[in-house]
């Protein structure tokens, strides 16, 4: 059988560069060679996409050659900047992206993928701003009866205008402890909790650091649990998994440095709950179109047992150790398994779109 021509695209304009740069060494490792022939594609941090050699690792290949991906129908064909004919690497049959952040998990790097029409990993466009925007997410899974945190949003423009005004609005609406947190922002970077009221304000200024759009959120002693979730119509959800950290919560150094964090798999529910948090994240994926695969992460309150979906991730981490596949080797999919089914989604949700008439006809 032929082998398929993957792109792996990494890297990134986010503060998530170097997370998934990580993400694509892993998935690099563990593609089948017998089934794949990899085209290593890295878009640097000024937002240039770079040809990785086959012979070094990923993030080599931030240096590489200039190309570029037309959004021209069908020709599945990276370009180099310098004209020069790039060979068999530069035809692709479908996209893995694990840019994490602003520009790859956003809607943006999809849709230039949809007017390429090349088939590629992951939720498409709208799942993708939905899920990337924990305000929008929050509005939208409330609207469909989905238990959510309390929260206020909060623009730049009214932190300049207004700052003691909206953090005193902030505690007496929600009360203390509190989370503040850019709404378009990955692997907890820029959160901070809050315990006393004279913390707000700087708090929302090192949100605001990273984004126009921040959320202030009622604080819970709960407990941190994951499930991840696979598939297009219909969506499997994994075991759930629970992290827990010394940290006052699970923040970037508890995610990557902190080697005190555990990872719980499978997490330490019963029976009932673990059906319950499986089904919520289920349908928080479809309330936000997502398609492919995601990972939900949830809030158990300790003191009445509630859960409540914290946010919905389109393009989680993807080491060997991130919770992401290691819930699905806990739930029977090893992690090659895994890749390849995420492929041979991308495949069919492609041909599915493919089959849709783009043109009126009489009838």
């Amino acid at each position: 059988m032929e082998k398929l021509r993957v792109g792996l695209l990494f890297g990134g304009q986010s503060v998530e560069h170097e997370v998934s740069l990580a993400s694509a060494t892993s998935i690099l490792k563990a593609l089948d060679p017998n089934h794949y022939d990899v085209t290593l594609i890295a878009v640097a941090p000024d937002g240039r996409w770079h040809l990785g050699a086959p012979a070094l690792p990923p993030e080599a290949a931030v240096t590489g050659e200039e190309v570029n991906l037309p959004a021209a129908p069908g020709r599945h064909t990276l370009l180099s900047a310098s004209q020069r004919d790039l060979g068999p690497a530069a035809d692709l049959d479908v996209i893995f992206p694990v840019i994490h952040g602003r520009g790859g998990e956003d809607g943006s790097l999809q849709g230039l993928l949809e007017m390429a029409r090349i088939p590629y990993v992951g939720s498409a466009v709208l799942g993708s701003a939905l899920q990337m925007d924990k305000e929008v997410s929050k509005r939208l899974l409330s609207a469909a009866g989905l238990p959510v945190v309390p929260w206020i949003a909060v623009r730049s423009g009214e932190l300049q205008s207004s700052a003691s005004a909206l953090s005193e609005r902030a505690v007496a609406e929600l009360g203390l402890p509190l989370f503040v947190k850019p709404a378009n922002m990955g692997s907890s970077v820029g959160i901070s909790r809050v315990a006393e009221g004279g913390e707000l304000i700087p708090a929302l200024r090192e949100a605001a650091r990273y984004d126009t759009k921040i959320l202030i959120e009622r604080g819970l002693d709960a407990r941190e649990i994951e499930v991840a979730l696979l598939g297009n119509d219909p969506i499997e959800a994994s075991v759930p998994g629970e992290i827990r950290t010394d940290r006052e919560f699970y923040d970037y150094e508890a995610k990557y440095a902190d080697e005190t964090t555990d990872l719980l798999v499978p997490a330490p529910l019963s029976e009932a709950q673990t059906q319950r948090v499986r089904r919520l994240a289920i349908e928080a994926m479809q309330a936000l179109e997502g398609a492919g695969l995601g990972r939900v992460d949830f809030l158990l309150e300790r003191e009445t047992g509630e859960f409540f979906v914290n946010e919905v991730n389109s393009l989680p981490g993807f080491t060997e150790v991130s919770m992401y596949p290691r819930l699905w080797d806990a739930s029977g999919l090893p992690y090659p398994a895994l890749l390849d089914r995420l492929i041979e989604l991308a495949l069919a949700r492609h041909r599915e779109r493919s089959a849709l008439e783009t043109v009126y006809r009489r009838t």
